[in-house]
């Protein structure tokens, strides 16, 4: 239910049945007419700029017709009681008693849906993709988060999404997690002292990985690594994949699906890409330029297979190949990618790391050369988390070796408040987690202030002996809103517009900025009923008015289906 959807079309219809009347011989951009929420100032419930689109293509006067839609309007749309004509041509418009308790029964009957934008899309996300070689770290912490909340958000509005891990179980870093894993494993047999060379993983979580295989694999060759590798990478990738999933599934994260790098090198999925890439005349042998920065003399002219990424945007042409003739990293991803195309999937969306920004480009390239551009490709950035406590930097654990690991963010504080606090800023900038601040029971922390306003509504319904999943009907002769319940109810009405824009820019931080800004108010009308009686919501144990409870049902049903789109917990106490 979307009231500005629902009195948009209203308005659409209007404008083609009085076309004449209005003198408008061209309606061509009918849908750049948009209704909006007004600046609070005006005291409006409604805006829209309607006069003047239409006036600027008709070339028409934007006031006189601003007056002349006024009228129709009023006279045609009863849910509209007043309108005022503002600035050059803007309508602001004030909802009649009718129009409010309608649509407060609406979202009273529809509450689970209540700011749903029904689409039928089908997605694939793909986020965190951490190395498999030990537990997860902050920096994989908000971009896993900010993925599983744009699933949770984009599956809000009836999308069908499958989030996807892609495990980067091939290469040189592999080879050097095994290996670390191995000379740890004889470490415990042999009493050696593991050697530390670059490369290697000196994190003591090596050495629960090396005890776990040993305790399940007492037969397992400890000779000589190079006959133990294929072995031993099943067993250390299979111990540090059950890491990462405990660390996410304690964050409240699952993925649907798994898919390895490894699967493309044993079904080939490179040669079988660039050999589409080569018919569609986008790959082919040549000579790269030197990198930038780089001296011409210094760099060596290799003859081996390009994309021919500058004709999809990129800025220059991609290697597929290194200097021996393998295939590079970006190769793969290529096939891999060519692999979710394949499967079917119209929208891929990666959320990367803030090291991958420059790798936008030319993985885009890609996905749009493979589907003839029928795919898009929506890479999301998550920048950099920076962790305080006691007003200073939060030191990396002994445990992780050189990174902080998410469990030690899970053994400060609980998951609700991480899911919250690392959206509580845009994606695309640096984000400040402070451990103290989150633990506070106060304004200052967003998480904490709606949590309680949801408290605050379960006792207030707990002394009416009700339940929130009452149903309850508003009538029309009991409605009188006061201010404060006004500026909550236009609230409530934007929901669904934050909804539609932060799904369709993929931005799920405008979630919990809305519900702090709802609580706040919420909280706000709380404190004026203690200094002053007539603002109570309960009088002798019973409702005092039914609009209000019908508007403390309203605050509770969005608070709900916000958070649940967080993955936050609700607790009715606190």
């Amino acid at each position: 239910m979307n009231i500005f959807e629902n009195y948009l079309l209203k308005i659409y219809k209007l404008i083609k049945d009085n076309k004449d009347i209005l003198q408008l011989k061209n309606l061509d951009n009918l849908k750049d007419i948009n209704l909006e929420v007004p600046p609070e100032h005006f005291n409006y419930d409604l805006s829209t700029n309607v006069s003047l689109i239409l006036s600027k293509a008709n070339k028409i006067n934007p006031i006189d017709l601003s007056n002349k839609i006024k009228e129709l309007l009023l006279k045609e749309i009863n849910h509209f009681e007043k309108i005022e004509v503002a600035g050059p041509g803007f309508l602001n418009i004030k909802l009649s008693k009718e129009g409010m308790v309608s649509n407060i029964n609406n979202i009273l009957k529809d509450k689970e849906s209540y700011g749903s934008k029904k689409s039928d899309g089908i997605f694939n996300i793909e986020f965190v993709s951490a190395n498999p070689t030990g537990p997860m770290h902050v920096g994989h912490c908000r971009g896993a988060i900010f993925g599983d909340v744009l699933s949770n958000l984009l599956m809000f509005n009836g999308n069908k999404v499958v989030k996807e891990y892609y495990i980067n179980d091939y290469g040189n870093q592999i080879r050097n997690f095994v290996e670390s894993v191995f000379l740890r494993i004889r470490e415990i047999k042999f009493k050696e002292k593991f050697i530390s060379k670059e490369g290697l993983y000196p994190g003591n979580y090596i050495k629960d990985i090396a005890q776990n295989i040993l305790k399940k694999n007492k037969d397992i060759q400890t000779d000589n690594f190079e006959k133990s590798f294929h072995e031993l990478k099943i067993l250390s990738l299979e111990n540090s994949m059950q890491l990462i999933k405990s660390d996410l599934k304690q964050l409240g994260i699952i993925h649907d699906k798994f898919f390895s790098e490894s699967e493309i090198v044993s079904k080939d999925l490179v040669n079988k890409t660039v050999k589409q890439l080569q018919i569609k005349n986008v790959v082919e042998e040549g000579f790269l330029e030197p990198p930038k920065g780089e001296p011409a003399k210094n760099w060596k002219k290799i003859k081996r297979l390009i994309f021919k990424s500058t004709l999809f945007g990129d800025d220059t042409d991609r290697a597929l190949q290194k200097n021996d003739g393998s295939w590079t990293y970006f190769a793969n991803d290529v096939a891999y990618h060519s692999d979710k195309i394949n499967r079917k999937f119209k929208n891929l969306i990666n959320v990367l790391g803030a090291d991958h920004t420059g790798y936008i480009k030319r993985i885009s390239a890609a996905v749009s050369a493979i589907s003839d551009k029928k795919v898009k490709l929506i890479c999301k950035v998550c920048q950099l988390v920076k962790l305080y406590k006691n007003g200073k930097p939060f030191k990396m654990s002994k445990r992780a070796g050189d990174f902080i690991s998410v469990q030690d963010l899970l053994n400060e504080v609980d998951k609700d408040f991480i899911r919250f606090m690392m959206l509580n800023r845009s994606n695309d900038v640096e984000l400040d987690f402070d451990f103290d601040k989150v633990k506070e029971k106060t304004k200052d922390n967003p998480v904490y202030y709606v949590q309680y306003a949801f408290a605050r509504i379960n006792s207030i319904i707990r002394t009416l002996n009700m339940s929130l999943d009452d149903k309850i009907v508003l009538s029309l002769n009991s409605f009188s809103p006061n201010k404060y319940e006004e500026k909550i109810l236009r609230k409530i009405f934007e929901w669904p517009k934050v909804i539609e824009s932060a799904s369709n820019k993929f931005e799920p931080h405008k979630i919990p900025f809305y519900l702090y800004e709802l609580s706040t108010l919420f909280h706000s009308y709380w404190s004026k009923g203690n200094e002053d009686s007539q603002y109570r919501f309960i009088e002798n144990g019973k409702a005092k008015k039914n609009d209000s409870l019908s508007i403390i049902y309203l605050i509770a049903i969005v608070i709900k289906n916000g958070m649940n789109i967080l993955g936050v917990s609700l607790p009715n106490k606190m």
